[in-house]
């Protein structure tokens, strides 16, 4: 018998506090449980956001938030700028394309990231831009945007910022309000500790009030009716109820690590698997400020990735994912977010080891191991 791990970028492990209260009989959404419930659950999604506003959450992936944010703060016809370095900003654009939005894209090569100071140059130089769309983190190259940068350079501008954080919100810092980010999205299989299903929809006052100017058609993904429910502590659709309720697990454990110990965690366990990798000749894909959700890395020379990923799962039955897109092949990403711990890396990183030895590659066994428990042990 060998013991499943999961350490892909998503889906991650849900804790038992979670899967148990999943299992409880269904609630219905109509009901004062289930109102009591919502009632902690806005609280304490807004403590995570760092936000006074309210968040919103819908039952879809958080591909389903990001079409949202677009569809209720733009128009066809509008000009956006998109950072495109990864899969997830293409993913941006188009969603952007389909429904008649004009992109000016800044791209950078994968792996690498936009510099704040060319988002800046673009506001600067196209007035038309009306909001600048990035991700956080990028999970399909293992790169953090300089989110914050990006805030800064919008902020006393006409275009609003739009952050996909769905592989970002509990595991990397995003002070919402303090960075002046105007739209955060986010989805609940990542630092959030869940299955897939429950996505967040965070707006600020200039979102809010593109809102009221947006023509794009909108029906499931109207926020502003979803607002007028939340308030009332309701859903405006049938929710996904079983979610929710293990999302109050996962808030209240949160909360009692406290954020930025969670923050913390997930850092020290991204440089410990960045050193471990590095230990044993392989080389980081992200050649920009990498991301503390997961590691992406190169597989050796002559070594087909897909070949490593499959042999995680048959030799040691751990799921880590493989590149994407023109990535496919010569990447492989190991997942470290949400309920993750020290051990979970170690035990990554010795199977990496055996996986490189069963492919003919020469390993000094214990050394990735080894660089980790040195991480480990500097508690400073």
């Amino acid at each position: 018998m060998k013991k499943y791990q999961l350490m892909a970028p998503g889906p991650t492990p849900v804790p038992s506090e979670a899967l148990l209260a999943m299992a409880r009989p269904m609630l219905h959404h109509r009901t004062p449980e289930y109102e009591a419930l919502f009632v902690e659950v806005r609280a304490g999604l807004k403590r995570l956001v760092q936000t006074a506003q309210e968040v919103i959450p819908l039952a879809c992936s958080g591909t389903g938030a990001m079409e949202a944010a677009v569809v209720n703060t733009l128009s066809a016809g509008d000009t956006v700028a998109v950072v495109c370095a990864g899969k997830f900003g293409e993913r941006w654009i188009e969603i952007a394309r389909a429904y008649g939005i004009e992109v000016v894209a800044l791209t950078a090569p994968f792996g690498e990231t936009v510099p704040a100071a060319r988002v800046a140059e673009t506001l600067r130089t196209r007035p038309e831009v009306t909001a600048v769309l990035t991700q956080h983190s990028e999970s399909s190259t293992g790169v953090l945007h300089d989110v914050r940068g990006y805030a800064s350079a919008t902020r006393d501008s006409a275009a609003i910022l739009i952050v996909d954080a769905v592989s970002s919100l509990g595991i990397a810092d995003l002070p919402m309000d303090a960075w002046g980010v105007d739209v955060v999205v986010a989805g609940s299989q990542k630092g959030l500790m869940l299955p897939p299903g429950l996505a967040f929809c965070a707006l600020g006052d200039r979102a809010w009030r593109r809102v009221e100017a947006s023509r794009l058609p909108k029906y499931y993904f109207d926020l502003a009716a979803e607002r007028r429910t939340v308030l009332r502590n309701e859903a405006h659709f049938t929710p996904a109820v079983s979610i929710v309720v293990g999302l109050r697990e996962v808030l209240r454990m949160l909360e009692a690590e406290g954020l930025g110990n969670v923050l913390r965690r997930h850092d020290r366990l991204a440089r410990a698997t960045r050193a471990g990798v590095e230990a044993l000749g392989l080389r980081l894909f992200a050649r920009a400020t990498p991301s503390p959700a997961l590691t992406a890395v190169h597989a050796p020379a002559g070594v087909d990735s897909e070949a490593i990923v499959a042999a995680f799962s048959a030799d040691h039955n751990i799921t880590i994912a493989g590149g994407q897109g023109e990535m496919k092949g010569q990447v492989f990403r190991l997942g470290h977010m949400g309920y993750a711990a020290e051990f979970d890396v170690i035990v990554a990183l010795a199977a990496l080891e055996q996986v490189l030895a069963g492919l003919g590659q020469p390993v000094d066994f214990g050394a990735g191991v080894r660089a980790a428990q040195k991480v480990f042990a500097d508690r400073g």
